[in-house]
């Protein structure tokens, strides 16, 4: 009998997205569940909902990026992760999400994904151009011309459109967000509680 389906939206740009990420393993190999990957702008996802936290008003304190820059620090720590503060900002973002898009298209969005998480949160890469995200993409393992290509198909844009309105509808409210069945968790601090409702829907009732 197959184990429980776990939604994962999330940005290959996002910080705790990559914190998040680094646990799925973990939490199939422990749970029995699957975890789909649905990698979005969350740019998109917040312009989409009508707010962004990063326009200067800072509505809270958990914005700020040195408290961010700690946090993750101190979570990598705590799940015994590598994690390198980006020196430089991610260029393209919603480029880079397309490209997340166009790895899920070829069948290899966890692999590029996770290679996009080393090469900016560990390894200290600079993303800047399409060339970079190539080979980020090239280094995973996809064939970089049949990557290129994709990048700018009608097709990728509207499978990226498609998982921010999916995410949407889910309640996300920014990534990373897991959802399992209609229960909605945001944040990789939730982490702790998808556990949790996994272990739940796996005991004998």
């Amino acid at each position: 009998m197959a184990g429980p389906s776990v939604e994962f939206y999330y940005s290959v740009g996002s910080r705790y997205s990559y914190l998040a990420s680094t646990q799925i393993a973990a939490l199939e190999r422990d749970t029995g569940a699957s975890v789909e990957w649905i990698p979005l702008s969350s740019v998109s996802l917040m312009a989409a909902a009508g707010y962004q936290p990063f326009d200067g008003s800072r509505p809270s304190g958990q914005y700020d990026f040195r408290f961010r820059r700690a946090d993750a620090e101190a979570w990598a720590d705590y799940y015994g992760v590598p994690y390198r503060e980006p020196g430089d900002p991610l260029g393209l973002p919603n480029e880079c999400a397309l490209a997340a898009c166009a790895a899920l298209r070829m069948g290899a969005v966890a692999a590029f994904s996770q290679a996009f998480f080393k090469a900016h949160f560990v390894n200290g890469a600079v993303i800047r151009d399409t060339a970079d995200i190539v080979a980020v993409a090239a280094a995973a393992g996809l064939e970089a011309k049949r990557f290129r290509t994709m990048l700018s198909e009608d097709e990728t844009g509207a499978l990226h459109a498609a998982n921010v309105a999916r995410a949407q509808r889910a309640g996300a409210l920014g990534v990373p967000t897991f959802v399992i069945g209609d229960r909605m968790f945001w944040g990789n601090d939730r982490l702790v509680l998808v556990r949790h409702a996994l272990q739940r829907l796996a005991a004998p009732r």
